[in-house]
């Protein structure tokens, strides 16, 4: 029996949906009982989301506290049934304070979909919503 092998691309394909905040595209990457661990919560894993109904509202609350969620400069890697991506994370909240941090997901994967998805951000703190971006060197 052969099984789909998740790929870079693969997990690509997973960011550009996440960018397009396109929710069915990617419950389509995921095992029917996936498990979602966010980047914050009060649990040793951060807040966990266990199953598709859940997970899919998971997905969404990130949509609902940053409206205009960006996942940039992507870089994949699959290593047999576990992998990892790297991004910018770039988000404004409803009070206008923006978030812009590097993060990783682990995931981890069973016949060719995500299990689960290990979320982790460096803990930079939000942007004041009428603060300039300053370069370093500035």
């Amino acid at each position: 029996m052969t099984t789909h092998q998740v790929t870079a691309a693969t997990l690509q394909a997973f960011a550009d949906a996440w960018n397009r905040h396109d929710i069915e595209a990617l419950m389509g990457f995921m095992a029917d009982d996936c498990v979602f661990h966010a980047v914050a919560g009060s649990e040793l894993f951060g807040r966990s989301f266990k199953g598709r109904d859940a997970v899919r509202e998971g997905f969404q609350l990130a949509w609902q506290a940053f409206p205009d969620a960006a996942w940039l400069d992507g870089e994949h890697f699959v290593a047999g049934e576990r992998g990892v991506s790297e991004s910018t994370f770039r988000g404004t909240k409803a009070d206008g304070t923006r978030i812009e941090a590097r993060m990783v997901d682990v995931f981890t994967f069973r016949d060719g979909k995500i299990a689960v998805k290990n979320a982790y951000r460096k803990d930079r703190p939000p942007v004041a919503a009428n603060a300039t971006a300053t370069r370093a060197g500035s």
